[in-house]
């Protein structure tokens, strides 16, 4: 018996300096484990290192939702005040509608932990049958802002008609509602 292809999900890391090699990309990785960590869903992930250009960042968004077919697509970092900072601008590009409460309930919890949460300006939304999420750079607000909204996303991704994804209960409860 064929086992069901895995679900694609996007993985892209925003960064000129790790986009050249001047560091190690901590960001993507980060993604990667958090996933690894939550879903129990089989997932393919398709990895993107990408320096901070708009058109660049709509570019990839574009490929990995319209080409590549991923239901759920994370980008790390762009999304502070710096110039260079242009994530959510690109990310707006692209969208069809965009979901306001993600990135409000992202910095709210930011704020429990760090008073800057409020330079922060991460987005999400929804691109054809794709979940668009941005965050922030550094690996813990990583985890932080997903822990605050991976449990809308498995339903978030239902409503566009995305593949089910399910998450360990243990780490993380996925909210569905009662039929």
């Amino acid at each position: 018996m064929e086992s069901a292809p895995a679900v694609c999900i996007g993985i892209v890391t925003v960064s000129d300096r790790a986009s050249q090699g001047v560091y190690e990309d901590r960001g993507g990785p980060a993604i990667l484990d958090y996933f690894r960590a939550v879903l129990t869903t089989p997932f393919e992930p398709v990895a993107r290192l990408i320096a901070d250009e708009r058109q660049l960042i709509a570019a990839t968004l574009r490929e990995l939702c319209d080409v590549q077919g991923c239901c759920l697509v994370v980008t790390t970092g762009g999304t502070g005040p710096a110039l260079r900072d242009v994530t959510p601008e690109a990310t707006r590009d692209v969208l069809d509608k965009e979901l306001d409460g993600f990135g409000e309930q992202m910095r709210a919890a930011s704020l429990l932990k760090v008073p800057t949460a409020i330079l922060s300006r991460q987005i999400a939304g929804v691109r054809g049958r794709s979940l668009i999420i941005n965050l922030p750079g550094k690996p813990k607000a990583i985890a932080e802002c997903l822990d605050a909204v991976m449990a809308a996303v498995p339903y978030c991704v239902d409503l566009i008609g995305g593949p089910k994804l399910q998450t360990d209960p243990s780490r993380i409860v996925a909210f569905r509602p009662k039929n």
